[in-house]
């Protein structure tokens, strides 16, 4: 249970406050409770980002694919932890939705690797069944795995802390909801009735170029340099070819949810009534909504200098102060709609 002391003068908590085993004062959350993660890497480089900062983790017991493209996301996940030398965290390909718009890596994964297997149910008893203690399931994609995991295993809403990257209060465009929700927005709201410890990390915060990267960012540099491991070679192909399919930038999005799930210090979050509309658009509903923890503020320039520490641990750190400018004609402000 969270103490008093743990909420801010203005009521609001940072992700470390929702830990009780953290310890103010140090880098990192102690919380060393298995990690699930549901990513749909391979479209929107963010993703890829967040496997490889999930893969220096010790925890990270397995990765599961949503919105499938024909179990090539898992494929491009494996061929990713094999360069990261993490052969031992296995990855399951989940729910495919139909959704091919959003892939950019096609022709990277060697073709020694082979199709992963499909049974999410599985992959996540197979992680619970090894500890007693919670699982923490940080989403960075649709819903659908979860929402079929908690409708199979009702029991595990109990054991499941969930971070999901998704849905926004204010979404720049009123018409529609945010990517993630409106992708499978039956699977948003089934997770929102009947998660029992659900945070939600929302694009009112995380669409910013404060955390963009892209051609010319410093730590994108960094990346690129020759003496820069295979795995970082990677992920700026993968940066590369998002700007030159869609001329965006990247915008870290699931990295920055994931923190929330280690506890991290970056992001603010307030306990908000929450409801879902059937097309997946989020609004605040004192009378009848869900409260569930919502984020409302981060420290961007803190959140890039822990990501600069994280994928530059091989290299000296470059100061992120006196960034360098996009390359000229790429869209600031624009980005996968989230």
């Amino acid at each position: 249970m969270l103490s008093s002391a743990s909420a801010s003068c203005d009521g609001t908590l940072t992700a470390r406050a929702l830990l009780p085993t953290a310890r103010p004062g140090t880098p990192e959350a102690t919380d060393r409770s298995p990690i699930l993660l549901d990513t749909d890497t391979g479209g929107d480089p963010d993703d890829a980002t967040a496997v490889t900062c999930a893969a220096h983790l010790p925890e990270l017991a397995a990765v599961i694919t949503a919105d499938e493209n024909y179990g090539e996301r898992a494929r491009f996940a494996r061929h990713q932890l094999d360069l990261l030398s993490r052969p031992d965290v296995p990855v399951t390909a989940g729910a495919d939705l139909g959704n091919t718009k959003y892939w950019v890596v096609a022709g990277i994964t060697p073709d020694i690797i082979p199709a992963q297997p499909d049974e999410v149910l599985n992959a996540v008893h197979s992680v619970c069944a090894k500890t007693t203690g919670p699982v923490r399931w940080v989403g960075c994609g649709p819903m659908t795995n979860l929402a079929s995991v908690l409708r199979a295993t009702p029991g595990l809403a109990d054991r499941l802390e969930i971070t999901q990257m998704g849905g926004a209060i204010n979404y720049r465009d009123p018409a529609k909801a945010e990517h993630n929700f409106r992708l499978d927005p039956d699977a948003a709201r089934y997770v929102l009735t009947h998660a029992r410890h659900l945070t939600l990390v929302l694009s009112d915060v995380t669409f910013t170029d404060e955390i963009a990267l892209y051609p010319g960012h410093p730590l994108y540099q960094q990346l690129a340099a020759p003496t820069a491991p295979e795995w970082a070679a990677l992920l700026v192909e993968h940066i590369d070819r998002w700007d030159a399919d869609f001329g965006y930038t990247t915008k870290m999005h699931d990295p920055i949810t994931l923190t929330v799930a280690l506890g991290l210090p970056f992001v603010r979050l307030e306990r908000r009534p929450i409801t879902i509309a059937d097309d997946g658009r989020m609004s605040v509903d004192h009378s009848e909504g869900r409260p569930v923890l919502v984020s409302t503020s981060a420290d961007y320039p803190a959140f890039m200098g822990w990501l600069t520490r994280k994928l530059t641990n091989w290299a000296p750190i470059a100061p992120l102060a006196a960034q360098a400018s996009p390359r000229r004609g790429a869209r600031l402000g624009s980005g996968l709609d989230r």
